[in-house]
């Protein structure tokens, strides 16, 4: 027991957890924002999800494949949920689901209209909290619609806070948070502050509910018999018995508001208004939206007399005065650990504890140097990512034959979305990139993820790569699902170095999880094998993919099929192979290490890597390299006549990311490695002239593999570190502002195509509009370009040192070129002192005017290339979680980041609590 007295309590809660001692992760802040206007709800003929199931239905109509709410909370299973339901005493309808526009309907695609704020969580949820903030005015519903179908893809978004809904503080604080007091008591506290100058009036509504999974007649896992929740009468009061056949009883309390009276409970059945919704007879007389008649429209037969159903409310009227704030409490308790009093003096105190614990928890894991401002970035950062996790429920088969008690679906989509995918059988609490933007997962977004909650939470990082891995995501053919709006489409080969760092940054070396490794290469290998099967249309080492992840970045949509006789070239396909290539190359040494088996898969690896490398820079004279320009571009082949589409764009700046630092002292402990090595070098000299490894000139004791050569890699950073090119004041654009005067345009079977530098938002369709690449800054490549600057310090050292800026005559070694672009890409959420703003705020009427506004951040799924507005999804804490682990590297001095980072007998962590068992397998 020694080894664990110094932890801290939630380190102990998750060790339990991973042991399966406690089941401390049962619950948590699993609910979906938005499960309206997905994939899985869509059973229309022709794919149109966001029409087909609408946000104005959703109040009315049961999901088939999960439940959202406004910072809500639930059971892995999502089979039992709590929400809030607000009413200011003006809206038509209660606010008890986000609103914002779908897809078609936003003039730069599908975006929230709405502000909240994730703004804590501990990796077991036993403290989380959250903010919404609501208008005392009518929730301008119309107008934000109006507006915005009425701007173009040239005008910026009209949002909430442009309509004044804010002014005056004319609003109340919905302060939600929740404590664990055990794996199955949940203590909740809202707490409602009107920031405005007056009384205001508001309805607040905690609402408990069961999922609908009983409507269905499906009979797959978590098909259950119809739940009850009824109201029961004791000595202390009223509570809400709720019983379920595999979640068992549960109770609801709620505390009254004035102390002595008793709690308005409202009951209804979470079933469909199919009378409202379709014109037809319910069956049953009171609906899902029974508390929108009961409290708006006073209508007390909307709700259930008997106090029995499958959803009930807390009603809470409440008068509050301008300033003042009014807490009330809830507590949801298993019948095993229900509390004898559920409310009193232990209610607050274990709040006080959890938050104290939670604090304790950071402070091991957020560096204690860093300026607070940075350390509240940090940490709301990790809230994020933690409130981002979402039951998620998707199978493909059962989706698309319908259910036994639905009509059935049109057979139309037997040809359409996702049909050959019936594999696919998705029921998981997953990392999401945004709960209301991308309410789904997307394959190479989890990768950034689970490098981030690997310093926190690193068993749920493991667990999360190797679900994508299992048999029943990885489709047969060895392809990973990308996303469900197309399961098939192509992202960016990153699984193998988010496993490949998540073993690294777990633990030290001699005390890492080789298991988890050995499990996760297995199945890389097979993914490997369909790239290299699928992607290499040829067979000469140079690949396609498509669009890549990188939407809009190519100058005509790279997703589509060409037209015969044109072949594509891709420069970030062919170098993302490379990269996956080295990746598996370093696992494989690795594993190696403890069995020599996998030194002859580690030998393929390295020829497989150095003919990429041939092929991108030799391959029909000089491959997909420009020696005029000093860059790396997609090349087009139209019958045979090649031409190399010129647009300076992260495309060229990706084959950066294939190097790999190779250490004498583990090249020596593998002897069937190191003798196919030197056989290697000695008898194809051909190909050996791009290995590193043999030249020994900057680093006695290790080799470099890399695509560019030395000399092309200063050219290309010369051209990376140029401000009038990829660098900003808030880091590397994704396509070159030398674009801003000079499009590119190119003629393809007589239709005409341009790309111009765009630094916010897309001004194009391309790609359905609502992410922009051309110019845009996004953390995710970022953050794999100042990895990989790192890595040739590494190897280069003080050997090589380059102008930053260019033209600038400030001569930095690459170390040194990485701490200065992390710390640009942290300047976006720092307070400008001229402005008394961060950046990514931009204009944001309410952050401007309102104090309490200012140290609420969001995480942006990009960022403006000249100005750092935050842009796209408000809430993709995910990959751009990334920027606490850059604060943290920045909070190290550069000697601790050549040690910590790049060694290779080191963990990329500062030492610090042990927060997990083993991954178990």
């Amino acid at each position: 027991m020694s080894e664990h007295r110094n932890e801290s309590a939630e380190v102990i809660r998750l060790r339990e957890d991973a042991r399966r001692e406690k089941n401390w992760k049962r619950w948590g802040p699993y609910l979906a924002e938005r499960q309206w206007g997905t994939v899985r709800e869509d059973y229309s003929p022709d794919g149109d999800a966001w029409n087909y199931f609408t946000h104005d239905q959703a109040r009315s109509r049961c999901y088939r494949w999960g439940e959202d709410g406004i910072l809500g909370f639930c059971d892995r299973e999502c089979r039992l949920c709590f929400s809030v339901a607000l009413w200011n005493g003006r809206d038509p309808i209660l606010k008890e689901r986000l609103f914002g526009l779908g897809g078609p309907e936003g003039n730069h695609g599908e975006d929230v209209k709405e502000e909240y704020f994730y703004i804590d969580s501990t990796p077991t949820h036993s403290y989380v909290k959250g903010l919404y903030k609501y208008p005392q005015a009518e929730f301008p519903y119309e107008r934000l619609v109006e507006e915005n179908r009425r701007r173009t893809r040239h005008d910026p978004e009209f949002e909430l806070g442009d309509t004044g809904v804010f002014d005056e503080g004319r609003y109340f604080d919905i302060l939600v948070e929740y404590a664990k007091n055990a794996p199955d008591d949940i203590l909740i506290r809202i707490t409602a502050t009107n920031r405005g100058p007056e009384a205001a009036v508001l309805h607040l509504l905690p609402q408990l509910f069961y999922r609908n999974t009983w409507a269905w007649g499906c009979r797959h896992e978590g098909c259950d018999v119809k739940p009850r929740m009824s109201l029961q009468r004791t000595s202390r009061g009223s509570v809400v018995q709720c019983d379920h056949v595999t979640l068992k009883r549960f109770f609801f309390h709620a505390e009254p508001f004035d102390g002595d009276g008793d709690v308005d409970w409202l009951f209804t059945e979470n079933e469909s208004n199919v009378a409202r919704l379709f014109g037809a007879v319910n069956y049953y007389a009171n609906v899902r939206d029974a508390f929108h008649d009961h409290v708006i429209h006073n209508q007390p037969s909307a709700v259930n007399g008997a106090k029995v159903g499958t959803k009930v409310a807390a009603h809470f009227p409440l008068e509050i005065a301008g300033g003042a704030s009014i807490t009330l409490r809830m507590r949801l308790s298993s019948a095993e650990e229900n509390p004898g009093e559920p409310f009193g003096d232990t209610f607050d105190r274990i709040f006080q504890q959890r938050i104290r614990e939670a604090d304790a928890f950071y402070a091991h894991r957020i560096p204690q140097n860093l300026p607070a401002e940075d350390k509240l970035v940090a940490r709301q950062a990790y809230g994020g990512l933690l409130w981002n996790k979402q039951f998620y429920h998707y199978i493909v088969k059962d989706w698309l034959e319908g259910d036994p008690e639905m009509p059935p679906p049109p057979p139309q989509r037997w040809q359409g979305r996702n049909h050959d995918w019936m594999h696919l059988f998705n029921r998981d609490v997953i990392s999401m990139p945004d709960k209301w933007e991308y309410p789904w997962y997307a394959a190479w977004d989890l990768g950034f993820h689970c490098v981030c909650f690997a310093h926190v939470d690193s068993q749920f990082s493991k667990e999360q790569l190797i679900l994508l891995l299992r048999e029943w995501y990885m489709h047969p053919s060895g392809q990973l699902p990308a996303y469900e709006w197309a399961l098939a489409d192509v992202n960016p080969p990153v699984h193998a170095w988010a496993c490949w760092r998540v073993y690294k940054m777990s633990a030290r070396r001699g005390q890492r999880d080789h298991a988890f490794l050995e499990r996760c290469f297995h199945k890389l290998l097979l993914n490997f094998t369909w790239w290299v099967n699928r992607k290499d249309i040829e067979g000469n080492n140079v690949f396609g993919g498509g669009f890549l992840g990188l939407d809009n970045i190519g100058i005509f949509d790279r997703n589509k099929p060409l037209p015969d006789g044109v072949l594509l070239d891709q420069a970030d396909g062919t170098a993302w192979m490379a990269f996956y290539c080295g990746t598996m190359l370093s696992i494989a040494l690795e594993l190696a290490s403890e069995d020599p088996v996998y030194e002859d898969v580690a030998s393929k690896f390295f020829e497989h890597f150095i003919a990429i490398v041939d092929a991108i820079n030799t391959l029909g004279g000089t491959g997909l390299w420009d020696e005029a320009d000093g860059f790396y571009y997609d090349r087009l082949m139209v019958n045979g006549k090649i031409t190399s589409l010129k647009i300076r764009s992260m495309v060229g700046l990706i084959p950066l990311l294939a190097c790999e630092v190779l250490e004498d002292e583990v090249i020596d402990k593998l002897p069937g490695f190191k003798k196919r090595l030197v056989w290697f070098v000695e008898h194809r000299a051909d190909l050996a002239r791009f290995i590193s490894y043999v030249e020994k000139k900057h680093r006695a004791g290790r080799g470099l593999l890399a695509v560019p050569s030395r000399e092309k890699l200063i050219r290309v950073l010369r051209v990376m570190l140029d401000e009038k090119e990829f660098l900003s004041p808030y880091g590397l654009r994704s396509l070159s502002a030398y674009h801003r005067d000079h499009p590119t345009t190119c003629n393809l079977n007589g239709q005409e195509f341009e790309a111009h530098y765009a630094p916010g938002e897309g001004d194009t369709d391309l790609f359905g509009g609502n992410s922009n690449w051309r110019g845009p800054i996004w953390f995710p490549l970022n953050y794999l370009i100042i990895e990989a600057l790192e890595k040739y310090h590494h190897y280069y050292g003080d050997g090589m040192k380059v102008e930053f800026p260019t033209g600038s005559k400030r001569m930095l070694n690459l170390q040194e070129v990485a701490h200065e672009l992390s710390s640009r890409l942290a300047s976006i959420f720092r307070t400008d002192p001229a402005s008394g703003r961060r950046p990514y705020q931009g204009e944001n009427r309410p952050f401007a005017q309102r104090p309490e506004w200012r140290d609420l951040i969001f995480f942006h799924e990009y960022f403006h290339g000249d100005t750092g507005r935050g842009l796209g999804a408000s809430h993709q804490t995910g990959w751009t979680a990334l920027v606490a682990r850059l604060l943290e590297n920045l909070a190290r001095t550069p000697h601790e980041q050549d040690v910590n980072q790049h060694a290779a007998d080191a963990t990329a962590e500062k030492p610090r609590e042990k927060d997990t068992a083993p991954a178990q397998t």
